[in-house]
């Protein structure tokens, strides 16, 4: 009978990008295994098109006191039967879940949660790149080989058609938004407004992406601007995957979208204040480059503008 395998990863967007390489060793290693994925609601359908398990779980992550959520969750654990779950959250929640496996019997756990068989026990772990961080648990755990998020492997599901987003030029995509609680990691849209004109003298149309949360931002830039393809809130994930695999160039702030379009192979420039560090949390891929300033206040068009190669 083949094993049945469970993988925890809740987010957020970057943190799930970056764990496409061990969800691709996880696979190759247990080739003949059931593999379910425990995610959230923003990742199910990116988690089916990768191919790489063959269930996929939504977790609601239950409050405290939703008690027939957690007994649910316990219930629906349970009834996996997993005889290892890899655990590449790793934060206190998805810790927790191994006690939902009481009173046994209790499958091999690959993470830090106390009494786990196959601990990542690194006392500087939080002081690693996720990509680094991942691979040497998955090592801890006997899968030697671990790739980066942009292996073939991994994004071989992750296109689509965009004709319905009728962009009839060559184009580059914009990043202008961000956590709205860390404005800090934003550079100003005045720049983005500047930046985009650039782009239009060099024969790109820009193309801006981002969630609802960016609606008044990216309006404002595209308002200068009519050639501006403004596709705020009308992408999904796997729009934005395709987009990147086509786009000549990406340029954005340090946010979860910049890790997906750089994972797809796109040319990436990523703009990092001090509030932030490329070496622990860095985007990867095949092309990609930080733009550092201590506050992004102080970064200039024109700097950002010398960086991209539009030969």
């Amino acid at each position: 009978m083949a094993d049945n395998i469970l993988v925890i990863k809740l987010g957020a967007l970057g943190d799930f990008v970056q764990a496409m390489g061990p969800f691709a060793a996880i696979r190759n290693h247990h080739a003949d295994a059931k593999i379910t994925l425990l995610t959230t609601g923003p990742y199910v359908e990116l988690a089916h098109a990768c191919g790489l398990f063959d269930r996929v779980w939504t977790d609601l992550k239950p409050r405290s006191l939703a008690l027939s959520q957690w007994a649910g969750l316990r219930r629906q654990l349970r009834t996996g039967k997993f005889q290892r779950v890899y655990d590449l959250q790793t934060s206190d929640r998805s810790s927790f879940y191994r006690r939902l496996f009481w009173p046994g019997p209790n499958p091999q756990w690959s993470g830090i949660a106390r009494g786990c068989s196959h601990p990542h026990a690194n006392p500087k772990r939080d002081f690693m790149h996720t990509i680094e961080r991942q691979a040497e648990q998955l090592k801890v755990a006997g899968i030697e080989q671990v790739p980066g998020p942009d292996s073939a492997a991994a994004l071989a599901g992750l296109d689509g058609p965009v004709d319905q987003f009728n962009i009839k030029h060559d184009f580059a995509i914009l990043v202008p938004g961000g956590a709205p609680h860390r404005p800090e990691k934003r550079w100003a849209n005045e720049n983005y407004s500047k930046l985009a004109e650039h782009l239009l003298e060099q024969g790109l149309v820009p193309v801006l992406l981002g969630g609802p949360a960016e609606t008044e931002a990216m309006e404002m830039i595209a308002a200068d601007h009519p050639e501006v393809k403004n596709l705020c809130g009308q992408t999904s994930l796997l729009d934005i995957a395709a987009l990147a695999r086509r786009a000549r160039l990406a340029i954005g702030n340090d946010t979860g979208p910049m890790h997906l379009i750089a994972a797809m192979g796109c040319p990436s420039w990523v703009l990092y204040s001090q509030v932030s560090d490329p070496a622990l949390c860095g985007q990867r891929g095949a092309n990609v480059s930080f733009i550092r300033k201590r506050s992004l206040a102080d970064l200039e068009v024109e700097k950002v503008v010398e960086k991209l190669d539009l030969a």
